[in-house]
């Protein structure tokens, strides 16, 4: 008798996934593409959309063809901030452009200028401001760039929606897209921003539908419940959101050490915009309030530089234990490290430091990990409320022990586990419309956690 699953579409920049995913939210199958990038009009590298849409179709009649499994679900999560714009008929009317894209200066100086300026746009959106990141941006700029296109445009799609119309034909607008850095929604009015409609684009945006929807479909002769798709990070959320009530905060690390408190709602203050805050949205409509550090990035490039000057191998470091002696001597050497860090910075104090005053490499490792967690530890106080006892890190400092060790010892009123979720993504994009395909409970041992306790803390 074949295994009941749901297809899952995620699709990042560089990877590309089919999964199916069993009752029990076990991966049993996965397929995974890369493309080469294509480029846009103007010489820019952007998504090959040709592939991608041949991949969805082609991975999918593939696995239609499995007499193992039974499809009874699709769903969709991809990278945000990219737009398709489609025709009376479906078609693309221009290449995916990059959100990396940089943005032309004299626009967004025309943008914010009608409409308030960067200040009152990016509090009332929930979105610093980020250039082509803010997608909304995106769709502005084809209508002031190129009207003769955008008259043509039907529906703008963000790409999750894009590839659920691919099988269900329905454009589609969803809350975790159109909320996330883009400029479009008022988190205060809780509607599309008032300069989305007097521009005239919220008909072009698809009918807004809830994330947890499913739509019945019939696809090459079978019966299938498709979802409208999510934005990734929001997505990457749900696990977390199904297997625990008491108040968490989610910190996701990677290049980017992103910060998700889905249990503060708090409007963002200009403050808290100007120091990389935003909000991301909760796949139930609610704000997630987020901050982020480009620490991953930082700890890749200032590894290198020990690695360099000890003539060490990078690798090494990757299985360092935690050194408590260690740590206790760079306190008598490094005087600030009693100091909390002070005010937001894009890089650790460890960029600054002279590598001749640590007698080893370890000894140098150890006080990089402690700056990058002072400085973790500052963003994420900008988002921390009253209630939240438990902070989840995922991703590869999640793995580095003795990153883990001194984030719990900054933290003692706060309860440290180092969590995993396998394919995060793709089972909290399964989990958004579970109700629609699983008929089981949702399953407790989603999560694995190791707990940093009092004791590791001591030191």
């Amino acid at each position: 008798m074949p295994k009941p699953v749901i297809a899952i579409f995620d699709v990042g920049k560089t990877n590309k996934k089919l999964f199916l995913i069993d009752e029990e939210y076990k991966i049993v199958y996965e397929r995974s593409a890369k493309f080469v990038e294509t480029l846009d009009e103007d010489g820019e590298p952007c998504e090959n959309l040709e592939s991608l849409i041949s991949s969805v179709y082609d991975s999918l009649h593939q696995v239609q063809k499995m007499e193992e499994f039974e499809i009874k679900a699709i769903n969709f999560s991809t990278y945000g901030a990219s737009f398709v714009y489609l025709d009376a008929n479906g078609k693309p009317l221009t290449p995916l452009y990059n959100y990396l894209k940089a943005y032309p200066a004299e626009l967004s100086k025309e943008f914010y200028a009608k409409y308030g300026g960067e200040d009152k746009i990016a509090q009332e959106t929930a979105s610093p401001i980020l250039g082509s990141l803010n997608s909304g941006l995106q769709l502005y700029r084809l209508k002031k760039e190129n009207p003769a296109i955008f008259a043509k445009v039907k529906y703008a799609l963000h790409l999750p929606q894009y590839l659920s119309f691919l099988i269900t034909g329905k454009a589609l607008a969803d809350i975790t897209s159109i909320g996330c850095h883009t400029q479009l929604w008022d988190f205060n009015k809780n509607d599309y921003h008032h300069w989305v409609k007097e521009e005239g684009l919220i008909e072009k945006l698809g009918e807004f539908t809830a994330a947890d929807t499913s739509l019945d479909i019939d696809y090459e002769g079978k019966k299938y419940k498709v979802g409208v798709g999510l934005h990734d990070s929001s997505a990457a959320l749900i696990p977390y959101l199904e297997n625990f009530n008491t108040p968490f905060v989610l910190l996701s690390t990677g290049t980017w050490c992103i910060a998700l408190n889905p249990y503060n709602q708090e409007p963002l203050t200009q403050a808290e915009l100007k120091q990389d805050c935003l909000c991301y949205m909760h796949f139930k409509g609610k704000a997630v309030k987020a901050s982020r550090i480009f620490a991953g990035n930082e700890h890749e490039q200032q590894l290198k530089r020990i690695a360099d000057y000890f003539d060490r191998a990078a690798y090494i470091f990757k299985h360092l234990k935690f050194n408590a002696g260690l740590f206790l001597k760079l306190a008598a050497k490094v005087p600030e490290n009693a100091e909390s860090v002070k005010a937001f910075t894009a890089v650790s104090a460890f960029a600054n430091r002279d590598l001749s005053m640590f007698k080893t490499a370890e000894e140098a490792y150890h006080q990089l990990i402690y700056d990058l967690v002072k400085q973790q530890v500052y963003s994420l106080k900008l988002i921390l409320n009253t209630g939240v006892t438990r902070i989840f890190v995922d991703g590869g400092f999640g793995k580095n022990a003795i990153y883990m060790h001194l984030l719990a010892i900054s933290l003692p009123q706060i309860e440290v586990y180092a969590s995993s979720v396998s394919q995060a993504t793709a089972i909290g994009t399964a989990l958004a419309i579970n109700d629609a395909w699983n008929n089981n409970p949702v399953p407790t041992d989603i999560i694995e956690l190791k707990y940093f306790s009092a004791i590791q803390r001591t030191v």
